[in-house]
């Protein structure tokens, strides 16, 4: 029994596993079908050609009557010894009032099948003449059996031989047929094993790597373009995805332990210093005061950090739904043109397009908010007697609808445009402003949610090929247009159809 338990866990192992499952259901529904198949293909022959046999029954029947009509007994005895030497399966046979063979080509038949002589058809059991009798001999048959006057019988049928070899040969198809399943199954049984399985495994082992904390690792891409290499790449997508917030939450820790720890250390100076003074009254509350500006940047700091990881995160519980981007821009414009008249600022807004999205107002309104304050704080020019001036620009194509914000100021490098959306990342030229680095890294998440595109160019030129001469920042959010007004709904593909039919008629 011990020597038998390791055999019995690899068969219990081999019939468990997916692929001997799959291999056998493959066989029983192929083989119930074969065997379905051969029935009916079987029943329907048999119903075919017994319809066949019996209306060339009736034909000598009817021949053989007409002689008799003509020519009695003894030209009925004529024409069925004429049939009888000519070569085929018909079967005749002439018996006289005593049971006695008078003429036919049948050795034996049953005496019951005999006494039925009413004319109808009959399937019977008989040995050809010149055959002796055994059951090796035996033949079948269909006759029709008719007494005629004077006691004599005459029996005209024909023999089964054709039907009986073509069931054999359908037998013989179907035994061959299922043995082919039975090859084709094991083929199958291997394959699965062999080549899914296995790389069913190699993905799972891979997998409990990386969840032991291996995230550099990935799962293996074949190169074959199967089912197999499209779930690795999507999962390697996502373990890089992954890989890259574990790196930014380090990041930001990091950050967050570096940038905070400047005016938390300010804090606690002046904090110590008015514990150290015999302050006044009024010197005291102007020391509460500073820090409690203080405290509240710090707090708008978190808030800010906590808003941007909802947003990555999708659990904001932002509902993205069909809305027109220029109502969101005329809302938000309103609101900023008069701050913008009273720092000096020529403020402009063209709605070229109406487009309409799916989003969240909300998150959009405070994306475009973020760009218009950062336009107003740092996108003043370096000459004084230039005016600064920002302009917004709602426009849009058959595919995306494009928000610019642009100004006149210094701009932003090339090598800094991609590096200026991270967390608590802000350039030497915009450290003269309050802020705490991560407007754009919002503004960032918002249209990463919306399934957009923040692009940062300079306003200088319409390619940006000249980014080494800054005259200005224009900030695009370019955002995918709902599938009604991109012309995918099944309205819009009817009247496309009965446009293109108009034009052809």
């Amino acid at each position: 029994m011990v020597l038998g338990i390791p055999s019995v866990t690899a068969l219990t192992r081999i019939l468990s596993t997916t692929a001997f499952k799959l291999a056998a259901i493959y066989l029983t529904s192929f083989t119930a079908l074969s065997v379905f198949l051969f029935i009916f293909i079987s029943q329907n022959t048999d119903d075919l050609m017994n319809k066949q046999v019996v209306q060339t029954v009736d034909a000598e029947i009817q021949g053989l009557a007409e002689q008799y009509a003509q020519n009695g007994i003894n030209g009925l005895v004529v024409g069925v010894e004429r049939r009888v030497r000519s070569p085929n399966s018909n079967l005749y046979l002439i018996l006289d009032y005593s049971g006695n063979v008078i003429t036919g080509n049948i050795a034996y038949l049953p005496e019951k099948v005999l006494s039925v002589s009413d004319g109808r058809i009959q399937f019977v059991s008989y040995t050809p003449l010149g055959f002796v009798e055994t059951d090796q001999n035996k033949a079948k048959a269909i006759v029709r059996i008719f007494e005629l006057p004077g006691n004599f019988k005459l029996l005209v049928g024909r023999d089964l031989e054709d039907q009986v070899h073509l069931k054999s040969l359908l037998g013989d198809a179907l035994t061959l047929w299922l043995v082919g399943m039975v090859v084709l199954a094991g083929i199958t049984w291997f394959f699965l094993n062999r080549r899914i399985l296995k790389r069913i495994d190699n993905l799972s082992m891979s997998s409990r790597l990386i969840m032991e904390g291996d995230l550099a690792g990935r799962l293996d891409v074949t190169g074959n373009g199967d089912e197999f290499d499209r779930l690795a790449s999507n999962l390697n997508v996502m373990l890089d995805r992954i890989e890259e917030l574990m790196k930014g939450l380090k990041e930001v820790s990091d950050n967050i332990a570096h940038d905070l720890k400047t005016p938390l250390t300010r804090m606690r100076g002046r904090v110590e210093a008015a514990l150290r003074q015999d302050l006044s009254e009024n010197e005291g509350r102007e020391c509460l005061e500073e820090t409690l500006v203080e405290t509240d940047e710090l707090i708008n700091t978190f808030n800010a950090l906590l808003r941007i990881a909802r947003v990555e995160a999708g659990s904001t519980g932002a509902e993205l739904q069909s809305i027109k981007l220029g109502n969101i821009v005329k809302d938000v414009c309103e609101l900023y043109e008069p701050v913008a008249e009273d720092d000096g600022v020529e403020f402009s807004v063209s709605l070229e397009d109406e487009p309409v999205i799916e989003g969240d107002r909300e998150l959009l309104a405070q994306a475009l908010a973020n760009l218009i304050e950062n336009a107003l704080k740092y996108g003043r020019p370096t000459e004084e007697n230039v005016k600064p001036t920002i302009k917004v620009v709602l426009s849009g194509n058959d595919e995306q609808a494009i928000l610019s914000i642009e100004d006149n100021g210094a701009g932003i490098a090339a090598a800094d445009r991609e590096r200026v959306c991270n967390r608590f990342v802000r350039l030497d030229s915009s450290r003269h402003a309050p802020g705490s680095g991560l407007g754009l890294s919002l503004i960032k998440a918002v249209v990463t949610l919306h399934h957009g595109e923040l692009q940062l160019t300079s306003a200088g030129t319409a390619d940006d090929s000249e980014s080494d001469k800054q005259s200005g920042l224009r900030a695009r959010i370019v955002l995918p247009l709902n599938k009604g007004q991109r012309g995918e709904g099944e309205g819009n593909e009817a009247w496309d159809k009965a446009r293109k039919k108009n034009a052809t008629s």
